[in-house]
């Protein structure tokens, strides 16, 4: 009979997952307090699991620059392994439980990011056709409540990228965007249509709107993006969408050219309760091997109109 040889514990180097969820979290918000609030944490609990981190790798992951943490260089390198794990891990424990994946999952998503994640909710269903799917349209803000109070077990939400909360999926640009043909960008006050008033991009867009002076008015804010995007069709307004949602019969604005402050880059995240369902996990698996790669604008799209 083949002997066994004892493992040797002593040369064991376990990394905890919790702490590495945790490291993740810090790195994606830039701060402990938002990383507390994700976590639904304490900011010292947040804290000190950074530090049991550091030091069961010898190492300083963090400096803090004025108001916010930023990576250090062996921080930046570990990132890129601790998503690894993290992906790693959810990817095992879905593929070990996949056959037992039943009930309900409710799924938020900002009006603007429908058709984006329609490939991940086709693949989700496909594969797991024992769980009801049900969806939540609604701004950012609204979202983000939602799946605090426990209305929603998984979301994609949007946040400046300076401000991002949870996960961040990709970083895409805020661009301008016209119909053809139309001149509602040289009207003054200029018209815009806005999907909803608590979309995350409208006081941004009216916050560098008045930083230049440049008075507008609200031609449209009703919560359907099909709406918004036919004022614009129309040439009743302009409005500003994430490079990658603009509709191939609608133009990107570029805005030294036009007279338009530029936006800041926004972030979509993707926001879980700290106690989340098995199939929220394994959606969230989706959601990030479907949108994780970047998106550019295509040159063909882009207008110069002033």
């Amino acid at each position: 009979m083949q002997s066994i040889t004892p493992h040797d514990v002593s040369m064991t180097r376990n990394l905890d997952l919790d702490l590495i969820r945790t490291f993740v979290t810090v790195a994606d918000g830039g701060s402990m307090t938002v990383a507390a609030n994700v976590l639904h944490m304490t900011q010292g609990a947040v804290s000190q699991q950074i530090k049991r981190l550091e030091d069961r790798l010898d190492c300083l992951l963090f400096v803090r620059k004025a108001r916010k943490l930023e990576l250090s260089r062996q921080g930046e390198l570990f990132l890129v392994k601790a998503r690894q794990m993290l992906r790693l891990n959810d990817e095992i424990w879905a593929d070990m439980t996949a056959q037992s994946l039943q009930g309900s999952l409710r799924v938020g998503v900002p009006f603007d990011l429908v058709t984006a994640l329609a490939p991940a909710m086709k693949a989700f269903a496909e594969a797991h056709p024992h769980v009801e799917i049900s969806f939540e349209c609604a701004a950012s803000r609204e979202l983000c409540e939602a799946v605090d109070s426990g209305r929603v077990d998984v979301s994609l939400v949007e946040y400046v990228a300076s401000e991002a909360e949870g996960e961040v999926i990709r970083i895409e640009p805020l661009v301008w965007v016209t119909g053809r043909g139309s001149d509602a960008l040289a009207k003054r006050p200029l018209p815009l249509s806005m999907v909803d008033e608590h979309c995350a991009f409208r006081p941004v867009v009216l916050g560098a709107l008045a930083d230049v002076d440049i008075a507008w008015r609200t031609v449209f804010e009703s919560g359907n993006i099909e709406t918004t995007a036919a004022t614009v069709r129309a040439g009743l307004a302009i409005t500003a969408w994430l490079a990658s949602t603009v509709p191939p019969d609608l133009e990107t604005i570029v805005p030294h050219a036009a007279g338009l402050p530029v936006l800041p880059p926004f972030a979509i995240c993707l926001r879980l309760p700290s106690t989340a369902q098995p199939a929220a996990l394994e959606f969230a698996r989706y959601i990030r091997e479907s949108m994780s790669h970047n998106t550019a604008i295509a040159p063909s799209r882009l207008s110069v109109l002033a």
